[in-house]
């Protein structure tokens, strides 16, 4: 069995951004790696690497 068969939650990335402008993180308001045009929820990759270790599923 693979990790992906104990995991359900299953998370949509926004396209990655060329350049400026970058959308604002929505928990720390720092810029992202995703483009400012993106509609959802935008985080930078320290709360992405933060909140993924908190949903994290653990066997």
């Amino acid at each position: 069995m693979s990790e992906d068969d104990y995991c359900l939650i299953a998370s949509a990335r926004p396209p990655r951004a060329e350049g400026p402008p970058y959308a604002e993180c929505v928990l720390c308001r720092e810029p992202t790696e995703y483009p400012e045009s993106y509609k959802g929820i935008t985080l930078c990759p320290v709360c992405e690497w933060q909140e993924a270790q908190r949903t994290a599923c653990s066997g």
